[in-house]
Formats: structure tokens, sequence, C-alpha cells
């Protein structure tokens, strides 16, 4: 028996980044996740450590939350895989990356301000839902539903 499963809760580093190839849409960004500083009992201070975790959505219903709710500085809790994969660089060099294969995730806190004013007569914004939604590839793919699962996961960068 094995268990592949991560759950982060962090801000999302930057804007997602959404592609699509023949396989289907797929979305990908950064999130960070902070340690706190402390101090030890014995006096030692131990400096705020910040991860940062890159982040693949390639379910079709979870790619389309993340393009219209998503942004940079969004609260996330995000439950998915690890997944490490190599590629070769332009410079013919091997290189491995560590992502994280996005199955659920929750947005926290609700949406972000709106960067201007409305235009005069235009209607008001609508309120922050106070319970964000959350997503469950599994309750979201419709029956007949392409997966992208496996092997088969578009090459996100």
């Amino acid at each position: 028996m094995s268990l592949n499963k991560s759950f982060l809760i962090g801000n999302v580093g930057k804007d997602p980044d959404v592609r699509a190839n023949d396989n289907g849409k797929w979305a990908t960004f950064t999130l960070a996740t902070t340690d706190r500083a402390y101090t030890t009992s014995k006096g030692v201070q131990v400096p705020e450590r910040t991860e940062w975790h890159n982040i693949v959505v390639s379910h079709p219903g979870l790619v389309g939350v993340v393009e219209q709710y998503v942004r940079k500085g969004t609260k996330l809790f995000i439950e998915g895989k690890i997944r490490t994969r190599k590629y070769t660089d332009r410079s013919n060099n091997e290189r491995y990356v560590t992502e994280i294969y996005v199955d659920n995730f929750e947005l926290l806190g609700g949406r972000p301000e709106q960067a201007s004013a409305p235009a005069p007569g235009a209607p008001a914004p609508a309120a922050p839902n106070p319970n964000p939604p959350f997503y469950n590839q599994q309750r979201s793919q419709a029956p007949g539903a392409p997966s992208f699962g496996g092997s088969g996961n578009p090459a996100p960068y």
C-alpha cells in the first residue's frame, strides 16, 4: 500500500498561466507557504521561511474555476499529488521539477477587491461569498468527460 497526498494552504504567487493543446486545457501557478518566525525557549530566533510550490491544475472543471477566480495573492487550500518529472532544457541539460497536481482546492477568504471603482451607473459588484466553494475533481467530473490523470498529462511548461 502507498499514499501520495499533499495538503497546502498558501497564497498564489503569480496569476495562473492557462494553456491548451489537443489534450485540453491546464493551468500552472506558484503557491507560497510560509512558516512563521519564532523564538525557542532557549532564546534562539528562527526566521520566517517561505517555500514555493509549482501547482498544476489539469481537470477541465477546475481549470475553468482557476481562470475565473484565482489571481496573484489569492489564498487557497490545495489537495493534490506530488509528481516529479524530468525534462531537457534548451542547453541540453537534464532537469527535474517537482509539482503538485491538484485533485481538490478551496478558495479561502473570499474574492479580492476590484482594483478600480465601478463606472458611474454600473451595477455594484456582488458581495463575496462568505462560504467559498470547495472544488473536487472526483465530484465535479461530468460522465464521459475526458480524464487527464496518469501519464497522459500535457506538459505544463
